[in-house]
């Protein structure tokens, strides 16, 4: 049931389209509210798991299933697999297999993305003190690696969506396999890595809408096009 449902929630946010201005090449950035339902709903999950004892009492049975039951040792490719859709990227555009936006342009939302995500969860991690579950520290809350990967998995499927909805597959699933690779480590909840899945994808849907508006502040747009919202 739990593997079906995954699987239901990631094909709904591959499959919906996006954030609604027009950049300078013509490419529309679309965003409509039900493309916010998703991402909206992990992060607030998390939230209310901070104080709902049923949530809680949910994380922990998912951290005695993962570690307590099935004792392992940990494997630390999180730490390297958070950063691979948005460098898969890149190495799509060197292979020649472009995306929707140019070097430039791509590099600016992807950056943009990873600030708002940033500052979100180092904000979070500040004024939130949440204990991780190996007991490392107190800033838990939430999973800052699921964040940065689910920006590149969104990242992903933004850029690729017009070539193939598989880029998205692919990007969305080394965003579960990091989050789930944080909790087989030991380092975050279920409900930390749900909200920093949220948050990555609202922070990389963000980048999109807010890129031409960016375009025209550093003047790299020469005219304003603006797409209705709804």
């Amino acid at each position: 049931m739990t593997h079906r449902l995954l699987f239901i929630v990631l094909f709904a946010l591959i499959a919906t389209p996006t954030p609604a201005q027009t950049d300078s090449i013509g490419h529309s950035q679309h965003i409509r509210p039900v493309a916010l339902i998703i991402p909206g709903a992990l992060t607030a999950y998390g939230f209310a798991a901070l104080g709902w004892a049923p949530l809680e009492t949910f994380d922990n049975k998912v951290w005695k299933t993962v570690w307590i039951d099935n004792p392992h040792r940990p494997l630390p490719l999180d730490n390297y697999l958070q950063y691979g859709s948005g460098l898969a990227v890149y190495a799509l555009n060197a292979a020649g297999i472009k995306g929707r936006h140019n070097f430039r342009d791509l590099t600016i939302i992807y950056l943009v993305a990873n600030g708002i995500m940033g500052a979100a969860v180092l904000s979070l991690k500040h004024f939130i003190p949440a204990r991780r579950p190996d007991g490392s520290g107190n800033d838990g809350f939430p999973s800052g690696h699921s964040g940065t990967a689910f920006v590149g998995a969104e990242f992903m499927r933004q850029e690729y969506i017009d070539r193939s909805p598989w880029y998205g597959v692919a990007g969305y699933t080394a965003g579960a396999a990091t989050g789930f690779l944080r909790i087989y480590n030991d380092k975050h909840w279920f409900s930390e890595v749900i909200t920093g899945a949220g948050i990555g994808i609202l922070a990389s849907k963000a980048a999109y809408w807010l890129y031409p508006a960016i375009e025209r502040a550093l003047g790299l747009r020469k005219r304003t096009q603006l797409v209705s919202l709804f």
